[in-house]
């Protein structure tokens, strides 16, 4: 059975990823949206938040797969 992956990222995922606080994940995705020109209501990607703060891809689903 193929696993379902998720694509979009949010504080307790960051929370967890980086061992900060809830307001430090929050800031971060504040700060990845401005970086990306998206709008407030926009969702801040896997992908994207690994671009941004050079963390592997791979290792960034890892954590949303647990």
């Amino acid at each position: 059975m193929k696993e379902v992956k998720r694509v979009v990222i949010y504080p307790k995922d960051i929370m967890r990823i980086t061992g900060k606080s809830e307001r430090y994940a929050r800031r971060l995705l504040t700060r990845i949206k401005k970086h990306y020109q998206k709008q407030e209501h926009q969702f801040v990607t896997t992908s994207e938040f690994a671009n941004y703060t050079g963390i592997d891809e791979v290792a960034v689903d890892k954590f949303l797969s647990d």
